[in-house]
């Protein structure tokens, strides 16, 4: 009778999944939060851990998605439609503004019954100061801080960590580290006998808005330089991860190389002079748009203008896992000799087979130097 008994709950309690359970994770910014896990329903307060979730998710990445933050249907349209026209649903999935510029809707987000509301570490100030924290806390609802943009190359890994262990995809957060980790020990193993270092200046979103030039300091895309064998002329001259480098300190420095991000930012600024790179992006426009750049007085006589060692990346690099990639492709432009054999794209396109749902769709990067 006990043997019957036993059998029969052991099949009631396999046809149901388990209970969440109560359980404290430590996010980016070392916030001890309680959360049920695994979570079933996320607010992403970043649009763009999309990059992630699509990993994490696979078969379903909208599947816990109950509300997003716009940024990437605004900033990233090849993406977006690449999963919008696997996932038309999604579409129709309530949208939030950002905590920065006080659009975040804590009363929407509160109706939406989240488990977990994922924030990027910038909105943390804002986060703290609107009292958004205590209002969500107040209704039970924890937030927790993820970042792939103020200090993507120390916080990365272990944002994977924290968002495996949110979703219980574990597995997959440590096989996604493990192929990065390996794309950079292998630019680092590449570049240890290479004693040249190239000056780059890195402009920030060029042609975004008339200013001239953002850029980055010793971190994000600014760091990304410094480990692909090259010297960021701004690193010394920008205090924090992102600020701006006057053109006479431009003309002053003289960069070997000039890198500037680009993205398709027609929704936030039609017809701009922003290079428009980025999955699916027409090269032709992106590369003259990029020569158009270089007419700027920023750039008047400057060594790489002239000698047409002028590149464009794609912008989402400095917001998502896929450093590796800008990485891999900023050696091969200061290091074309040590990174002969190398290809990003191919590196991209493999990385889209084993973890993501979408295909890769090439148009990431530009060069006005014949490859």
């Amino acid at each position: 009778m006990n043997t019957l008994l036993s059998t029969a709950l052991v099949t009631i309690m396999a046809a149901f999944p388990a209970l969440a359970a109560p359980t404290t994770v430590t996010d980016i910014a070392g916030r001890q939060v309680e959360v049920d896990l695994p979570v079933d329903r996320v607010i992403l307060g970043e649009g763009r851990q999309l990059y992630v979730v699509g990993a994490l998710d696979k078969e379903a990445p909208f599947g816990r998605v109950v509300g997003w933050r716009d940024d990437l249907k605004k900033n990233d349209a090849g993406t977006w439609n690449a999963y919008k026209a696997k996932w038309p649903a999604a579409d129709a999935l309530p949208t939030f503004g950002g905590v920065k510029d006080g659009t975040f809707d804590v009363e929407q987000a509160v109706t939406l019954k989240p488990d977990v509301v994922m924030m990027n570490i910038e909105a943390k100030v804002s986060t703290e100061e609107s009292g958004a924290i205590e209002k969500l806390a107040a209704a039970g609802i924890p937030v927790v801080y993820v970042d792939f943009r103020e200090k993507p190359m120390q916080n990365t890994e272990p944002s994977l960590r924290l968002m495996g262990q949110l979703f219980d995809r574990v597995e997959v957060a440590e096989e996604l580290i493990a192929f990065r980790a390996g794309i950079l020990a292998d630019v680092e193993k590449r570049l240890a006998p290479v004693a040249a270092r190239p000056s780059v200046f890195i402009e920030r979103a060029g042609g975004y808005s008339d200013d001239c030039c953002m850029s980055f300091g010793d971190e994000n895309f600014g760091r990304m330089v410094e480990i692909a064998g090259g010297t960021n002329i701004a690193k010394d001259i920008i205090p924090a991860t992102f600020g701006t480098v006057n053109p006479e300190q431009i003309i002053a420095a003289n960069p070997d190389q000039i890198i500037v991000t680009g993205g398709e930012w027609e929704s936030s600024v039609p017809g701009g002079a922003w290079v428009g790179v980025g999955p699916g992006s027409d090269m032709a426009k992106a590369k003259a748009k990029l020569a158009a750049l270089m007419e700027r007085p920023a750039f008047t006589g400057v060594k790489a203008a002239e000698d047409g060692n002028v590149h464009a990346i794609w912008h989402q690099f400095y917001n998502s896992p896929y450093q590796f990639a800008a990485v891999q492709q900023l050696g091969k432009w200061l290091h074309p000799e040590a990174f002969a054999d190398v290809d990003p794209d191919a590196t991209m396109e493999a990385f889209h087979e084993k973890f993501l749902p979408i295909a890769y769709a090439s148009g990431l990067f530009v060069s006005l130097k014949a490859e």
